[in-house]
């Protein structure tokens, strides 16, 4: 198998879980914000959604220029999830086409001229986009948290949800 195919497994995974995570966004609380210095609810759920972009461009380009970037407008629930669910079928498809050699390649973060990171591809998938991805994904849990929505599970059950589904998905793989 190839490290693009095992890395789809787990993208996956974890996009079912983080989907659901942004199923429970309310868009009229967009603008809320857990402290000053806090990312807007809106905002912040956007980006989560944004990054499984991050992986067709890792695969397919050598650098992600984010001079020009302008984040999405989105308006609702369902305009997030189903910006989240073409991103997500995007990367399938450069997950499934990348052989291991395409992951071995130099790809670097931008600002104009500006180098941020360069790193192989496929550390770039690992840490940046996955990890990325959780991330955000566990501080919007907490967003949902302040605002009293029930938080879905993730790897096991949360206050608010058993995962009993999800665990077996998990079993499952092994």
């Amino acid at each position: 198998m190839t490290i693009g195919k095992e890395l789809l497994q787990e993208l996956l995974l974890e996009s079912e879980v983080t989907r659901r995570y942004l199923a429970s966004v309310p868009f009229d609380k967009k603008d809320f914000k857990p402290a000053e210095k806090s990312e807007a609810l809106g905002r912040l759920a956007i980006h989560l959604a944004e990054i499984v972009a991050w992986w067709k461009e890792c695969i397919e380009n050598e650098r992600l220029d984010f001079l020009d970037f302008e984040p999405k407008a989105i308006q609702s629930t369902e305009e997030l999830l189903s910006f989240f669910d073409d991103l997500l079928e995007e990367a399938k498809e450069s997950l499934l086409k990348v052989d291991d050699e395409g992951l071995e390649k130099d790809w670097s973060m931008t600002y104009g001229d500006q180098v941020l990171f360069t790193l192989p591809k496929k550390q770039v998938l690992r840490i940046f986009c996955m990890n990325h991805l959780i991330h955000h994904r566990a501080q919007l849990g907490v967003y949902l948290r302040l605002l009293d929505i029930p938080v879905p599970a993730a790897y096991g059950p949360s206050a608010d949800d058993d995962a009993v589904s999800l665990i077996n998905k998990f079993v499952s793989l092994n």
